[in-house]
């Protein structure tokens, strides 16, 4: 039996993977934007505020542009390294240099302030522009594809400094035989033979290496179990005051 890494402050990478699941944000009197429930430790001095917080307006202001998902997210400030993770999921980062990138709103995890959020056109997904380091987590290894492409819409985690996808539908397939079965039935779906989202143009494609998407859990949220306080949606849990929308924006997609 392998002896287990045990880590410190100093041995923890600064801005790099810990792991294929976990990744270490070394904060130096900065801060970082941070989705909900994705921080599982750190060391250090770091508070967590939220998007309202009046002191971070001309921050918000510069930053972030997604009214919809202000109650995801927190900015994270201090010294310290900040280890994050997401249910075990594949967890990287990626550079934008002057760059324009599109991802699903439930895959990121965390951006520098030097990049700007904004609420894509496209349901479910936002959008980071400018230069700086954002931190993204998929079902699996990512993969990097080049347009013109038809990707499944399940396994698409985003796309760089491309048009955003049009709908294609396989007539032939949805009208044989076993769309005519789904049509009468109800069972079945609509799978990526039927349904794909298509890129065309120059640019980059990210696809998530299954069709499983990561699985949808409110944001913060943690398990019922002895010795963890409640966390949202459970009993003693503090209740969303009016105007948080995120549990509403999620169920639509948004």
């Amino acid at each position: 039996m392998s002896t287990p890494v045990v880590f410190d402050p100093m041995t923890l990478p600064s801005d790099d993977n810990v792991n294929s699941y976990t990744f270490c944000v070394e904060l130096k009197g900065s801060q970082w934007f941070l989705q909900k429930g994705k921080m599982i430790a750190y060391y250090g001095r770091i508070d967590f505020n939220g998007i309202g917080h009046g002191r971070f307006e001309r921050l918000i202001r510069t930053s972030f542009h997604s009214p919809l998902h202000a109650s995801d997210w927190v900015v994270a400030e201090g010294s310290g390294k900040m280890l994050l993770a997401d249910r075990a999921f594949d967890v990287n980062s990626y550079d934008l240099d002057e760059g324009n990138l599109t991802i699903r709103s439930g895959n990121l995890l965390a951006y520098q302030p030097t990049l700007a959020l904004k609420q894509s056109i496209v349901p479910g997904f936002l959008t980071l522009i400018g230069t700086g380091k954002f931190v993204a987590a998929s079902n699996g290894p990512v993969v990097f594809m080049e347009p013109p492409l038809r990707v499944d819409p399940q396994a698409l985690v985003g796309w760089a400094d491309c048009p955003s996808p049009c709908h294609h539908y396989d007539h032939g397939y949805m009208t044989g035989v076993l769309g005519g079965l789904r049509s009468l039935t109800g069972i079945g779906g609509t799978s990526g033979e039927e349904h794909q989202f298509e890129f065309v143009g120059a640019g980059t494609v990210l696809l998530q290496s299954t069709e499983v998407l990561m699985a949808e859990q409110p944001t913060g949220a943690v398990p019922g179990q002895p010795g963890v306080p409640p966390g949202a949606g459970q009993p003693g849990a503090t209740p969303r005051m009016p105007g948080q929308l995120g549990d509403l924006q999620r169920r639509f997609g948004l």
